[in-house]
């Protein structure tokens, strides 16, 4: 039997992840699993940037509109379902392609998760009453203070990934990166990492233009059906937090796009710092596919293209 192998296709946003992943999916006659946080929510469309209806039937995808923003989805429970369904599908593919920008669920599937200590549901109540009292800065300002080491590697626009790191060293006195050991799990199929990048005023250029295509799409008035929802976590997210400011009259609209393609801008860095902790991804320009697939048939051989 054929050693079985999961294509990782991992960068920043707007990059070009999703095309290369369905050419991959198309060439070895195989599928997607997404790995994108947002892009599981059902109800969240333009401002995910999912895949078009035309991407989605191009090849088989998996984990897109698959849950509801108020579903509690954790990284844990992604972990569990992901190597479940990899499971079922590695019984009639050789090959299986993860795509995704989101580095805690690609390290989910990859690596594993730490086990992590029970908390204090008071002190998470009690976080979350100042968020909402004070705002993400507070929660911020607290987090950098008492975990630097998780701070500077969280998704600092997410602050329920803020309060779960503070909600462990409140309940337990020790810091949440303390708890993150990086012991590696043994997953039973070859991993091969391909992330995409280019230089960064073009990357830039592409994010820009992405917010631009989103807001003549619709963002706006998806952001605005979403208003009975802003509560849930999975809309704490760039792309819905300005607009709701915009929506709530705490700024112009103008001002609220500026600060999406920033917001997108400083995501896009801290994914490229994530990724590129792993010295076991290749990376590519995304032109260049044929130098993509000649590097994967080093390790991924005619007789497991999935035919």
């Amino acid at each position: 039997m054929p050693q079985k192998t999961l294509i990782v296709v991992v960068g920043p946003t707007a990059i070009g992840k999703t095309a290369l992943a369905i050419e991959l999916a198309q060439f070895y006659h195989s599928e997607v699993i997404s790995a994108d946080s947002r892009q599981f929510f059902k109800e969240m469309n333009i401002g995910t940037a999912k895949p078009s209806k035309e991407e989605l039937a191009a090849a088989p995808h998996h984990f897109i509109n698959s849950h509801s923003v108020q579903t509690l989805f954790s990284t844990g429970d992604f972990e569990v379902q992901a190597l479940q369904l990899m499971e079922d599908l590695f019984k009639k593919h050789n090959i299986l392609i993860v795509v995704g920008g989101s580095g805690l669920y690609i390290d989910a599937i990859c690596k594993g998760l730490d086990d992590l200590p029970e908390i204090d549901f008071a002190i998470r109540e009690k976080l979350n009453q100042q968020l909402a009292n004070e705002g993400i800065e507070a929660i911020r300002t607290q987090l950098q203070e008492l975990d630097p080491e998780y701070f500077a590697k969280v998704d600092q626009s997410n602050p329920q990934r803020m309060i779960r790191g503070l909600e462990v060293v409140l309940s337990t006195g020790k810091k949440l990166s303390s708890f993150l050991t990086s012991n590696k799990k043994e997953r039973p199929f070859n991993i091969i990492k391909i992330g995409l990048n280019t230089d960064r005023a073009l990357l830039y250029e592409r994010i820009n233009h992405r917010v631009d295509l989103m807001m003549e799409a619709g963002q706006l008035e998806e952001a605005e059906s979403l208003l009975p929802y802003r509560q849930y976590n999975a809309l704490n997210t760039v792309g819905y937090s300005e607009l709701f400011d915009y929506l709530d009259g705490k700024t112009d609209l103008a001002s609220a796009v500026a600060m999406i393609k920033q917001n997108t801008r400083r995501f896009a860095k801290r994914q490229l710092t994530w990724f590129r902790r792993d010295e076991n991804t290749v990376w590519f320009e995304p032109n260049q596919i044929e130098d993509i697939i000649q590097y994967l048939t080093k390790f991924c051989h005619s007789e497991v293209r999935g035919f």
